[in-house]
């Protein structure tokens, strides 16, 4: 496999990217996205690999504001900033010479899943989508959980951004860790914050304005727009599996769904069985779904 290293533009900030191709003709190509603030190294570079043996081209990349790309406040996870990068890289690979012939599909992993989801739902040449141990934010959901402190988290990110705006520094707390953190999972530290998911282009910081876009960020009314094929990829032991069913049965469109067995959200990130199984039934899927 030859991975390229690639650039591209998204209103005016350079998006770095690791464009994997297989040893054969492409038979698509393929954008990939991947969980909260993660960089190409990792989950959405593991997918692309494993989908380039499969005989895709796969196109995994640092968000603005992440990794090697440009942008500010650093570390700044916006899902409406993703999504415009998402078309943007869809955009690229379509003026490419080597992919601007192929049908373009869309993988999203963790987060990504719902992200991506959004992406395809406003993006015409979008031709299929597979999520792998997506998050499907329900904001209801997330009001009902958070209860009070929704509204309270919302106004801090909000007062961070205006703060960042007026010309003070951006305000960072920890992705992982302890205390108050963007991922206040266990298995979460287990994976950014040690070796097992360490990668020198990963910073473990996350932009408190973020809270202003993620928290209210929702998916579910996404899914009555998706129009394309939809693979859903999960696990009972995987992040929120409740609202994977709920998302999945909102679908209008083809879809079809595969439950895995894992220990919990993040070896979906790196256990290459899990890796391997999901990628079986992403290229399968989109071979059927291109036919």
């Amino acid at each position: 496999m030859n991975i390229e290293r690639v650039t591209f533009d998204v209103d005016g900030t350079t998006v770095v990217g690791s464009l994997h191709w297989p040893e054969s003709e492409p038979r698509a190509a393929v954008v990939l996205t991947g969980p909260l603030t993660s960089v190409k190294e990792q989950a959405a570079g593991a997918y692309a690999r494993a989908l380039a043996e499969r005989g895709f081209a796969a196109l995994a990349f640092d968000h603005r504001t992440f990794g090697e790309s440009g942008g500010e406040p650093r570390q700044y996870e916006s899902p409406p900033r993703k999504i415009e990068d998402v078309h943007a890289a869809r955009a690229f690979l379509g003026q490419l010479p080597r992919t601007s012939s192929l049908p373009t599909v869309a993988v999203g992993v963790c987060a990504g899943g719902g992200y991506m989801a959004e992406a395809v739902a406003s993006e015409p040449e979008f031709r299929s989508f597979a999520a792998v141990a997506g998050v499907f934010p329900d904001v209801q959901a997330t009001r009902s959980f958070m209860g009070p402190r929704f509204d309270a988290v919302v106004s801090a990110a909000r007062a961070a951004r205006e703060r960042f705006e007026a010309g003070q520094p951006a305000e960072h707390i920890p992705a992982v860790g302890e205390g108050d953190v963007a991922m206040p999972l266990t298995e979460a530290f287990e994976y950014y914050g040690t070796p097992r998911g360490a990668v020198p282009n990963y910073t473990n910081s996350f932009a408190v304005q973020s809270r202003e876009v993620t928290l209210p960020f929702d998916t579910m009314a996404t899914a009555d727009r998706l129009q394309v094929p939809t693979l859903m990829v999960h696990s009972e032991h995987a992040l929120l599996p409740a609202l994977a069913r709920a998302f999945f049965a909102r679908l209008k469109t083809s879809r079809q769904q595969l439950w895995l067995q894992s220990k919990g959200q993040i070896d979906f990130y790196d256990d290459p069985v899990l890796i391997g199984a999901a990628a079986d039934a992403i290229a399968a899927h989109f071979k059927a779904t291109l036919a």
